[in-house]
């Protein structure tokens, strides 16, 4: 069975989700608390901003490597970006709720960006769900 074309905007935001983890992921990883005391995040926990860092390396390189797949493969892609991106979201509502120092325009930015990337997935998941279905 030959696999349905997938959108070309949707390898188009692959690459621009990759620029951007990538470009948040290496300053992250090398001086965390450098970079985040730019912005005034209130708590740096090294280690802790390295796995997230690390975390958005792995997707950010995985959306690159897989820019080109089949719809299946986006299919699964998308999935894991649905998962990843909603759970932040949540994330950082739960933290905004239980402590005002997260209160900065910065998570406020950071929380509007990774939301519309979750609705951007969700379009692209059910658009490809549809084409896999015909």
């Amino acid at each position: 069975m030959n696999s349905p074309p997938v959108p070309a905007s949707l390898k188009t935001w692959f690459v621009i989700h990759f620029a951007l983890d990538i470009a948040l992921a290496i300053p992250l990883f090398v001086f965390p608390q450098a970079f985040l005391g730019l912005f005034n995040w209130p708590l740096v926990d090294p280690l802790a901003t390295r796995i997230v860092a690390a975390a958005l390396f792995g997707i950010g390189i995985e959306s690159w490597l897989g820019r080109n797949a089949a719809a299946e493969t986006f299919k699964n892609m998308l999935n894991l970006k649905i998962i990843w991106s909603g759970a932040i979201v949540l994330g950082i509502l739960l933290s905004i709720l239980q402590n005002t120092q997260f209160m900065l325009p910065i998570v406020w930015l950071l929380l509007a960006v990774i939301f519309v990337f979750n609705l951007l997935w969700v379009y692209y998941r059910l658009r490809i769900g549809r084409l896999l279905a015909a």
